[in-house]
């Protein structure tokens, strides 16, 4: 009987110690939101790309009197407010979870989450500048895919674990759309969009609607 009593301790310990090394307010709504933003970006580059009459970045320095690069600027100045609008409703919606749960939202597992998390996210952000100036922009929509794939499978240590299969899937994604480059714009769709709106709704049900 004690014995039995000494490994039930001993396993709510060890739970304990794993929820205080985890981030655990991670809002699964706010990912739903964020793949609707990505589907509804996806969208709009699509008009863009048939606006300026362009199917194929690398072959394309100007069309109908456009220049390239004005289209460039459009397509960086929408993934922008895509990830700000994606930031800002994780932020607020993981908040009020947090709030929710009797727990903070900045402390030291989310700390380490988003420096592992950034880490390959910001040397990917980075890389993709450098390929937007080099004119290289058939890698970018994998590229992307990739490194936000790793950031996902670095950050999963300090959150749910299924963020890990959600950076494994957009690294799978990452590799299809270097190889099929003409459906670039569809792999992102699909991994920043429907992904998340999968992985969202899946963590809603799973974690967040009790």
């Amino acid at each position: 009987m004690e014995t039995n009593d000494y490994l039930k301790d001993l396993k709510e310990i060890k739970e304990m110690m794993s929820k205080s090394s985890q981030t655990l307010s991670l809002s699964g709504l706010s990912g739903v939101l964020a793949g609707l933003y990505a589907l509804a970006g996806a969208g709009y580059a699509d008009h863009l790309l048939q606006a300026y009459e362009v199917e194929d970045y690398s072959e394309s320095r100007g069309v109908i009197g456009f220049p390239l690069d004005a289209l460039s600027l459009q397509l960086m100045g929408l993934a922008t407010v895509i990830v700000l609008a994606s930031i800002v409703t994780g932020i607020v919606l993981s908040a009020k979870k947090a709030k929710k749960m009797g727990e903070t939202l900045w402390n030291a597992s989310s700390r380490r989450l988003l420096i592992n998390f950034s880490i390959p996210l910001v040397t990917g952000g980075l890389l993709v500048l450098i390929l937007l100036f080099k004119g290289y922009y058939e890698l970018i929509a994998p590229i992307m895919l990739l490194f936000y794939g790793m950031g996902c499978v670095n950050a999963s240590k300090f959150t749910f674990r299924d963020v890990r299969y959600l950076g494994l899937t957009q690294i799978v994604l990452g590799l299809m759309a270097a190889y099929f480059k003409d459906s670039d714009l569809l792999f992102w769709a699909l991994g920043f969009g429907v992904c998340h709106v999968l992985y969202g709704a899946m963590m809603y049900v799973k974690y967040d609607r009790n």
